[in-house]
């Protein structure tokens, strides 16, 4: 494959040999529209009346046989960004249904003010879209008069007053072990649900079909309550069940979502992007605008979205535990990145890749090989001009076999979505975090699925009748032990997040789920971890996981030491007291203890440590057989 940094350098002397031969618009041409708030962090479209088509065209087919990208820099820094673009029929397919125009667009987010100049590359020829660079530059055509148009655009500083989203910025991954808002600096920790997978499988979207009896549309009706006037809608009262959903999470504390994109052939069998089920060349212009409007008021809301581009069922022709090689015609190239992979990708980093908080998942329980694993990753890498990060999630008993290997190149792999037992959460991932840490890749390590897979998480005690206990293999777990060992055991090894999937036995299981308040509590204690963590102001970008400075744990009580300053402790329902190991005796600290179900914080106490240089900590009288946080902070 042509290599990124080599696109890019002939990218950027065509640009400079542009400025320096051709005039320069100081105002956009007249066919170009430039909508949007122009500061930073801010989507700004840019559209034009281009060539006529349809999405069933096939000579020549927009998808593939046009290729619109957009250049962007910064003059001040010279920052550049080489953003896709795409046919958008009539520019408003979202609310006309309409399959064919000649509208075609580009979104672009700036990541700080000043000067900006843009240019417009649009090419032609027969498949150019999914073609190497140099095959492109030899064979395409510009396509006139709008490749080479170039202009201006003064983007201004953010008011003091701006919305929490447009303060904090683009969620990267900068090296560390937790992603972190470019904008602000501040460190997220994820929290909410990661069923339905077939979030995007809603009865308001055009074209959506159910094909089989166990993955039917939703309406999100029980959540229609939530939906607020001045929220988005389409074609009349279309969206207010799901867009009610993502204002219900939000309220909740959740600052996460997750959903497949494409699941034709999977258990689901009702979420594609495509005009149909099997067409793979010809995408759905207005169900995309659609899904969009959802996006973008998810981001409004402050949730990231987990974006899993495929599953295990349509991800390769390898089927079974021996991975038998069986045609499988939904699976993109067989499993490898070439045309329709690529096609696909590109369609949905230049609808959505201007998200703030977007995480690719290149697939549930993904059983692709390491080379065509890698060749997807390196793919999204080089048409994402944003660098959202790339996760990979696996079953539980293969993720040696999955993840090992990127622990020994460099990848664009930003982190591990784990999923395992919910009892085995601590363990596997201070496991994945050690090994991250050891050879040098801080991946962001979350836990995405909770085994066993036909229970997950269970809903509350009294939703729907249930009495609030499962069984697994005899034992009975309930929303407590989840709390306990799911959500703070992955923030005490060191993880970067939970989601919460809901099994397939349960009331509104990963399939069905219309209704998040059936887990109404357990997105509660988790908005407690995050007050928690938020009032605390523990160092966590800072702090390592070391269960060795405690004595007389239990193995549910953990520790995290940052600088030798902060530890902050888990201690469980079965612990009463324990002492922590600090480095001098006489000293002086401040203990802090927090309640988790409700993040209560008890009034701060002075300890002086003992000649053996333990603080001892004992559980506050009530209530004394839950589980509680304690913040230890070094006075000196």
């Amino acid at each position: 494959m042509f290599s990124r940094s080599m696109s890019v350098c002939l990218l950027l002397l065509s640009f400079v040999a542009m400025i320096s031969t051709q005039e320069t618009f100081a105002e956009p041409p007249p066919q170009m529209q430039i909508e949007g708030i122009r500061e930073p962090w801010r989507k700004i479209t840019f559209q034009f009346t281009g060539p006529t088509c349809s999405e069933l065209s096939k000579e020549p087919n927009p998808f593939l046989d046009y290729r619109l990208t957009m250049i962007f820099r910064h003059e001040q820094s010279g920052k550049t960004y080489f953003v896709p673009g795409h046919f958008a029929a009539d520019g408003n397919a979202g609310e006309t249904s309409a399959t064919e125009g000649s509208i075609w667009r580009t979104y672009f987010c700036p990541n700080q003010p000043g000067l900006w100049t843009w240019k417009v590359e649009f090419v032609e020829c027969k498949d150019v879209v999914v073609m190497d660079e140099l095959d492109a530059i030899a064979l395409s055509r510009p396509v006139k008069p709008f490749d080479q148009w170039q202009g201006e655009l003064e983007i201004k500083p953010a008011p003091d007053v701006a919305p929490l989203t447009y303060q904090r910025g683009r969620l990267s991954h900068l090296k560390g072990r937790y992603l972190t808002y470019e904008g602000n600096h501040e460190t997220y920790w994820k929290m909410g649900p990661d069923s339905p997978e077939t979030y995007l499988a809603y009865s308001g979207f055009d074209d959506t079909v159910s094909r089989i009896k166990k993955g039917p549309l939703l309406t999100w009706k029980p959540h229609e309550q939530d939906w607020r006037e001045g929220d988005p809608l389409w074609k009349g009262n279309q969206g207010k069940g799901i867009i009610g959903s993502l204002n219900y999470l939000s309220h909740a504390g959740c600052n996460v979502i997750s959903f497949l994109t494409y699941n034709a052939g999977g258990d689901g069998d009702n979420v594609w992007p495509y005009v149909s089920r099997d067409e793979k060349f010809h995408f759905d212009c207005s169900k995309l605008d659609q899904w969009g409007i959802v996006f973008d008021h998810a981001q409004e809301r402050n949730l990231l979205l987990h974006i899993k581009l495929q599953e295990t069922e349509n991800d390769d022709n390898r089927h079974g535990g021996k991975r038998e090689i069986k045609s499988t015609p939904t699976a993109l190239d067989a499993g490898d990145t070439e045309r329709e992979r690529k096609v696909y990708l590109r369609e949905l980093v230049s609808r959505f890749g201007y998200l703030l908080a977007l995480e690719w998942n290149l697939g549930e329980e993904n059983t692709q090989t390491f080379a065509q694993q890698l060749a997807m990753a390196k793919y999204l890498e080089e048409i994402d001009p944003y660098d959202h990060p790339v996760v990979l999630h696996t079953y539980p008993n293969e993720q040696d076999k999955s993840y090992d290997p990127y622990l020994k190149i460099d990848s664009p792999l930003a982190g591990l979505s784990l999923q395992n037992s919910w009892s085995a959460v601590y363990d596997r991932t201070l496991y994945w975090v050690k090994q991250s840490q050891k050879h040098h890749k801080h991946w962001v390590i979350c836990n995405d699925e909770q085994g066993p897979a036909s229970l997950g998480v269970p809903p509350d005690p009294g939703y729907d009748g249930f009495d609030g206990i499962v069984q697994d293999n005899g034992k009975g777990y309930d929303l407590h032990d989840i709390r306990s060992e799911t959500l703070w055991g992955n923030l005490m090894a060191g993880g970067a997040g939970v989601q919460y999937y809901f099994g397939y036995k349960l009331a509104e299981n990963d399939l069905v789920c219309e209704d998040f308040r059936s887990r109404e509590l357990s997105w509660k204690y988790g908005k407690a971890a995050l007050q928690i963590l938020k009032n605390s102001k523990f160092p966590l970008r800072n702090s390592q996981p070391n269960d060795s400075l405690l004595k007389g744990n239990s193995k549910q009580d953990h520790c995290l030491a940052a600088s030798g300053q902060h530890w902050l402790i888990y201690l469980s329902r079965g612990s009463s007291q324990i002492e922590l190991s600090v480095h001098n005796s006489g000293g002086n600290y401040d203990v802090t203890w927090f309640n988790p179900i409700n993040s209560e914080q008890l009034p701060i106490q002075s300890i002086t440590t003992s000649a053996e240089k333990q603080v001892v900590l004992k559980k506050p009288l009530e209530p004394s057989q839950q589980d509680w946080i304690v913040l230890v902070r070094s006075k000196s």
